[in-house]
């Protein structure tokens, strides 16, 4: 059964694609294609990503530790930032494992 305010749900989310579709036909400007790409030296991505995912590991024990003390802080942010966490360490450990056996790769290959 459809009631009164999931018709209305669907007609805003209807408007939603239409405006999205408007303006995914719009022409790119020369200006929007040529742009040039911002030259970031790889060291510094590397080191602002480990630098990123310490800060949420940071938070996560900060968290824990607040949430053990008794502070007002509900369990599920407590369990998802500790998920976060792991999640962004595994992924940046996952990423190392790559860059490290790619640079095995090309070390190996015969010249």
């Amino acid at each position: 059964m459809i009631d009164k305010t999931s018709g209305a749900a669907v007609d805003a989310m209807l408007a939603q694609i239409r405006q999205y579709e408007a303006k995914a036909k719009t022409p790119a400007t020369p200006d929007q294609i040529a742009r040039p790409l911002a030259k970031i030296p790889f060291p510094k991505v590397v080191q602002d990503a480990v630098r990123n995912v310490n800060a949420t590991q940071m938070a996560s024990k900060e968290m824990a530790a607040a949430y053990e003390r008794g502070e007002e802080i509900p369990l599920t942010d407590v369990v998802l930032a500790m998920q976060k966490s792991s999640l962004a360490f595994e992924a940046t450990l996952q990423i190392r494992n790559k860059v490290l056996k790619a640079y095995e790769d090309i070390m190996n290959m015969p010249v």
